[in-house]
């Protein structure tokens, strides 16, 4: 097997190539720390209604 050896790689790719600082590995968790800074929203959810009947393919 061939070995390659990188010398004087900077400590932020060195992280990333042998997975130290990895981050959340959870896509909530990732996309809630990158924007729970800007604050929440609230969303005003329309009332359900009924189901609508599936349709016919006969």
């Amino acid at each position: 097997m061939a070995n390659i050896t990188i010398r004087n790689l900077d400590d932020y790719l060195g992280d990333a190539v042998t997975g130290r600082r990895a981050g959340p590995r959870n896509l909530a968790t990732f996309t809630r720390q990158c924007f729970e800074s800007l604050g929440g929203v609230e969303l005003d959810l329309p009332p359900r209604g009924p189901m609508r009947e599936p349709p016919d393919f006969s």
